[in-house]
């Protein structure tokens, strides 16, 4: 079913903050302060994008200050408590999307890969922003005359409402209300409208006259 859908490109900032291998620890903890970040891309040549050093790849320094690794699995982090450059500091290969990326793929990245931040990158690897978790959550700041709007164009130009049936929209929540003949009817519909953006949920009040009826 053809509609409009959000990409990253829509929600991402396109102002990124980064550094160069060579930055220093210091001052990655200062820019990430600074722009209240959790994580900076990591650059070289022209502006692509070789890694990433998060607040996680900064913490080992305090972790292992006073004790050695007890566990095989804290071996790498322990080594980069002596690191002093993004270099060495940084998650390599950096883990990114694409600007035309649908946000549903942004997030299942950002859940797998348990990251907060992804650079968004181009089609040979360059900066052209950041998307975060926060970004992603923009679709539901909608309002909902919108949504609402969106919804009788896109998917009921589709999908047609039966007769004698409406649907409402409050904060992000549409309710379909009326009588639904075909029963087969109603989950497709709860289908097509849950994929536009910024509905938080569909419920249905609908009357199925046909199990009346049996």
């Amino acid at each position: 079913m053809p509609a409009f859908r959000y990409t990253v490109s829509d929600v991402m900032s396109h102002t990124a903050v980064a550094i160069g291998r060579k930055a220093s620890y210091k001052e990655i903890v200062e820019l990430m302060h600074q722009w209240k970040v959790s994580a900076l891309p990591v650059l070289e040549g022209e502006g692509r994008v070789v890694g990433v050093v998060s607040e996680a790849d900064l913490l080992p320094k305090e972790e292992f200050r006073r004790a050695d690794p007890r566990l095989p699995e804290q071996f790498d982090e322990a080594a980069k408590a002596e690191a002093v450059l993004a270099e060495d500091l940084m998650s390599s290969p950096a883990v990114t999307v694409r600007a035309d990326a649908a946000l549903a793929e942004a997030a299942r990245i950002m859940a797998r890969r348990a990251v907060k931040r992804l650079p968004v990158v181009d089609d040979v690897g360059r900066l052209e922003g950041v998307v975060s978790r926060s970004d992603l959550l923009k679709v539901f700041l909608r309002p909902d005359e919108e949504i609402e709007q969106e919804i009788r164009q896109l998917v009921l130009g589709e999908l047609p409402l039966p007769a004698h049936v409406e649907f409402t929209v409050l904060d992000g929540v549409v309710t379909l209300r009326g009588p639904v003949r075909d029963r087969a009817l109603v989950p497709l519909l709860a289908r097509a409208i849950r994929a536009v953006e910024g509905v938080v949920e569909v419920r249905t009040d609908a009357e199925r006259a046909g199990a009346d009826a049996a």
